[in-house]
């Protein structure tokens, strides 16, 4: 009878066991594919269950980069709200969704993933570098106040500037201007930011960091003048 008994309980045991692999393994194939078409209510109601946000998919994507690749833009969201989910994660070509995000200009996932830790300064290329790529002002503004280093290099020693130089647009150019961005730095090929403009023929950021040139080379000036003694004053009285 002991025996009867002690085999009945692992009888239940691993049909138990059984049922939590079935239904952990429907939980997966459910939650990556309410990722990939946007479905934040499915993808909200498993992550309440427990599920874990930070999983990765077969290819070894997490699940807060795949929507932002997808894009998947509600679910995206959601992931980058959620406490439990790590935002500093990379791709292949050591981006991260914050990255990613500034370049196609999602300014409220942007918000959402820097209040949730994600890296403003993440070293190489920066989350800065993209969104001035992309020519987003209002990312380049958001993420110049929440502290990011306005000439960042990357890996070749470009920056922000020259990226939204050759890249992105004349706002994007005029907003770092302003807000001190060094225009006379070059890169590992010996490149400005105007040489930037020059070869990706932008006129108008041409115009507007020759404008910049100007202007600093007049405030060098000013500052190397010497003052005059008083008896120089008096003599041209």
């Amino acid at each position: 009878m002991y025996n009867f008994k002690k085999i009945i309980k692992c009888v239940v045991l691993i049909a138990l066991f059984s049922f939590q692999i079935k239904a952990q393994a429907g939980s997966y194939e459910d939650f990556f594919k309410a990722v990939q078409v946007d479905n934040v209510r499915t993808v909200q109601t498993l992550l309440q269950r427990g599920f874990d946000p930070n999983t990765v998919n077969p290819e070894g994507i997490p699940a807060l980069m795949l929507a932002v690749q997808e894009p998947s833009l509600k679910v995206a969201e959601l992931l980058a709200s959620w406490p439990q989910t790590k935002t500093e994660v990379r791709n292949a070509n050591d981006e991260s969704p914050l990255m990613l995000a500034a370049l196609r200009g999602y300014l409220p996932l942007v918000k959402k993933l820097v209040a949730n830790d994600a890296d403003v300064n993440k070293p190489g290329w920066t989350p800065l570098h993209y969104a001035a790529t992309g020519g987003h002002v209002p990312i380049v503004e958001f993420l110049l106040d929440e502290s990011a280093y306005i000439d960042a290099e990357s890996p070749n020693g470009t920056t922000p500037l020259m990226m939204a130089a050759m890249y992105g647009s004349p706002e994007a150019v005029k907003v770092l201007i302003q807000a001190g961005a060094d225009l006379t730095l070059k890169n590992q090929l010996g490149m400005t930011a105007l040489d930037f403009a020059v070869r990706g023929q932008r006129a108008n950021a041409r115009e507007l960091i020759e404008t910049g040139l100007a202007r600093l080379a007049e405030r060098q000036k000013r500052n190397f003048q010497l003052p005059q003694s008083p008896a120089e004053q008096s003599s041209t009285r």
